[in-house]
């Protein structure tokens, strides 16, 4: 079997068509990112987004860079398909999960081209199409309404909306978009901005909005007061934040505290993300496949796990709609939905690439 034979990285930037906030204060005008690349002994090669997230995973591209050279030797001539030596590598290292994401995704699609193939055909879909997503970050409602309308207009029927920081100014906001897309159907995120005395009001407010459910309302340290809210069924709440890993999962899990799992290849690669989605359909969870804000690159990859087995809700897979730019033709999306024999026409473009590389 082949083996590593090397690991690199490539910063690139692409801007956004406007900043995304969410949070307290979290703000992005562009992706800068970086391209890690997989090369084996046989000269196959595997490419991943690494998405550099400083206010969630604690990355910045100095770290990626210095977390690549520690892995670098512990991973060099390991065979590409001894998952579990390499798992055993990636999982001694901790935290840095934008870097190991990355690492994880683009193993296995240097593994798959090494057996003739490509990462699409080793991850066989379970359905044909699934629903997407789009993320409205906070915004003023003329902002918002135009953003919504460009990925409306991209075949978009569903909405993410940012929300927490003042009740009376989302419900404004959510019933213009009601009222602007009366069809599509929308979701909330609060990014962990609200109290364990003020959620449960939200969540009625929300609910009354006509909302499908509310992620990570609660900070993740409130492990007791998520599990009653979720009691309370006032709406269901998607697990982002509080379950990051297996492990983060299985403590969630175990106190019952979600009721739909959002998985983010970007951070658990393709490894965890199968044992993840396994996880949480053995208890009857719901799941969905969620956006780390990355490149059409990092949505295509992304995307190929949208298409497992027990992946239920609509998955955000429409971010790189806020890019001027990319590197990989991702498929038009048809009233609201992407089909797999569209995705797998996509390619990585290697000229286009360039254009936005920084080294």
């Amino acid at each position: 079997m082949a083996t590593i034979r090397d690991l690199r990285l490539v910063p690139f930037r692409i801007p956004l068509r406007a900043p995304l906030r969410w949070g307290k204060a979290s703000e992005m005008a562009a992706l800068e990112h970086a391209l890690l690349q997989v090369e084996l002994s046989d000269g196959s090669l595997g490419q991943a987004e690494v998405a550099i997230r400083p206010t969630i995973y604690g990355e910045t591209l100095g770290s990626v860079r210095a977390g690549l050279e520690y892995l670098k030797p512990r991973l060099l001539g390991l065979e590409a398909d001894d998952q579990e030596a390499i798992r055993a590598v990636l999982e001694s290292f901790p935290c840095n999960l934008g870097l190991k994401g990355a690492l994880d995704l683009a193993l296995w699609e240097a593994w798959a081209r090494s057996e003739g193939e490509e990462l699409y055909q080793v991850l066989k879909p379970a359905k044909h199409r699934v629903r997407v997503s789009y993320i409205l970050g906070m915004a003023s409602e003329e902002e918002l309404l135009l953003d919504a309308r460009m990925a409306y207009e991209a075949g978009v029927r569903v909405f993410k909306v940012k929300v927490g920081r003042d009740l009376e100014e989302d419900g404004r906001k959510i019933g213009r978009l009601k009222e602007a897309f009366p069809d599509a159907e929308l979701y909330a995120d609060a990014n962990e901005t609200l109290s364990p005395k003020e959620a449960e009001r939200y969540l009625l407010a929300w609910k009354e909005m006509g909302l499908l459910y509310v992620e990570e309302p609660l900070p993740v340290e409130e492990v007791e007061a998520r599990r009653k809210l979720r009691e309370k069924k006032i709406l269901p709440l998607i697990a982002d934040d509080s379950a990051m890993t297996p492990k983060d999962l299985r403590r969630e899990l175990l106190l019952d505290t979600f009721d739909i799992l959002n998985l983010k290849p970007a951070r658990t690669g393709v490894t965890w993300t199968l044992e993840m989605l396994a996880l949480a359909r053995e208890k009857g969870k719901r799941a969905m496949v969620g956006s780390q804000a990355q490149s059409s690159f990092g949505a295509y990859q992304s995307a190929l796990l949208a298409f497992q087995q027990g992946v239920t809700e609509p998955n955000e897979l429409a971010f790189h709609l806020k890019a001027e730019g990319g590197f990989l033709d991702f498929p038009t999306f048809r009233q609201g939905w992407l089909y797999w024999e569209d995705l797998v026409e996509a390619r990585f473009d290697e000229g286009a690439f360039r254009r936005y590389a920084l080294e």
